[in-house]
């Protein structure tokens, strides 16, 4: 017989269907968790999303549904949850794709956004909610029964179908499949061992960073961040931008002399330039291919500049919402403003060649995927050559343990 003990163990390995026969006591089942009992017949514990609505920021976003770009300006409703880091998460749909009978809109007041959408907007909006937008969106009060009771049989036909699995199975049998899981088990941990190997330097190992979603801020020290842009510590990052996917394929760069040709004697949002013409196309293939496209720039002005520091996160922070805007293609960002190493101050642990960036990355930024190392890379300007201002990027390239290019060799030129 099949332990509780056993059940939760195996219970962590998605990919493995369990045959499980439940004695006929009833009082069996509430020994079982919620998250088990879930996964086995297939009964959600998550509280439903909240629904959002608003006007389209820009055309990044795609609708969730038809897969088809939410142009900017457009009116758009979202389903809004939290992602297992405790962040927001949205997937936004056209109004028209929004998919009806699957969440409970009980009135227009129980949508966030209602208020400051334009009043024909929110007649559409009731006129939705209400069931009358057409034939093709409307389901009718009948159908809504039906619905409902089709969910129910099938939860009920599921579980009925576990306890006929009782008399069916013998004991012979069931120690026969918890023998072959077990071994399925070894295999997928021998394998997956052997395929990914996790991004864990010696240097990184001793890097403890205590993160929380509370040390959060909207400002880095006094400065104000533009939206969307959150700092921890010493580091500023983009919360999440449109259409971003979480990837065990990371493709990381510099910023200043890789993507963009930038000057100290220059700032401001619009003082930079493409570094190469083939960026785009590179980026844009990149993210076809499952790859999470993610930045890594050191900008210690930040820090440096108390009298002007909000002068150097408005340039730095629009130099990278310009540059993402121009590319077209969903990017994670991190910026290190702390500096190096100084007298009697130790360099910061965010700052490359340090490999704290990366870590809080894959920790806490990448919803526990593990990283394929052998797939990713970093390219970086600062090598170390003759006429490289440093070599931060090969360095931190090393401490993470990333394949490494300098740009012009990976961009073709």
């Amino acid at each position: 017989m099949l332990s509780i003990a056993n059940l939760s163990s195996l219970s962590r390995y998605s990919s493995i269907s369990l045959a499980i026969s439940f004695p006929q006591n009833p009082s069996f089942l509430p020994l079982l968790s919620n998250r088990f009992l879930c996964n086995c017949v297939g009964i959600s514990s998550m509280a439903s999303p909240n629904v959002v609505v608003e006007y389209a920021k820009s055309n990044r976003s795609s609708c969730k549904k038809c897969s088809k770009a939410i142009s900017a300006n457009a009116l758009r409703l979202g389903l809004r949850s939290k992602d297992p880091r405790g962040f927001d998460m949205t997937k936004w749909h056209h109004l028209d794709c929004f998919p009806r009978g699957l969440e409970s809109i009980t009135s227009v007041e129980a949508i966030k956004g209602f208020s400051a959408l334009k009043s024909d907007d929110q007649e559409a909006l009731k006129r939705m909610v209400d069931g009358c937008c057409g034939p093709q969106d409307k389901i009718s009060d009948g159908n809504e029964d039906i619905v409902e009771e089709s969910v129910e049989k099938s939860k009920k036909l599921r579980i009925h179908k576990l306890d006929e699995n009782e008399d069916d199975i013998k004991e012979k049998n069931s120690k026969k499949k918890i023998h072959k899981l077990d071994e399925h088990v070894d295999e997928v941990e021998e394998s997956n061992s052997k395929k990914i190997k996790l991004s864990i330097h010696k240097e990184e190992a001793k890097l403890e960073i205590a993160f929380s979603v509370s040390d959060i801020k909207n400002t880095y020290k006094d400065a104000t961040l533009l939206p969307e842009w959150k700092a921890f510590e010493t580091i500023i990052f983009l919360e999440r931008d449109d259409n971003l996917h979480d990837s065990r394929k990371i493709a990381a760069f510099d910023f200043d002399g890789c993507l963009a040709k930038t000057s100290v004697k220059r700032i401001g949002p619009d003082a930079w330039s493409l570094m190469y013409r083939s960026i785009p196309d590179k980026l844009q293939s990149l993210y076809n291919d499952g790859y999470k496209l993610v930045i890594f720039t050191n900008e210690s002005n930040i820090e440096r500049w108390k009298n002007k520091r909000q002068v150097a996160v408005d340039s730095k922070i629009g130099r990278l919402n310009n540059f993402i805007k121009h590319v077209k293609v969903p990017m994670q960002v991190f910026i290190a403003c702390g500096i190096g190493k100084s007298a009697g101050q130790a360099e910061d642990c965010f700052r490359k060649p340090k490999p704290g960036m990366w870590q809080i990355m894959v920790k806490h930024f990448n919803s526990g995927i593990p990283i394929d190392m052998d797939q990713s890379f970093y390219v970086g300007d600062a090598a170390g050559r003759k006429d490289d201002h440093s070599d931060a990027d090969i360095e931190f390239a090393k401490a993470v343990g990333l394949k490494f290019f300098v740009p012009e060799e990976y961009f073709g030129v």
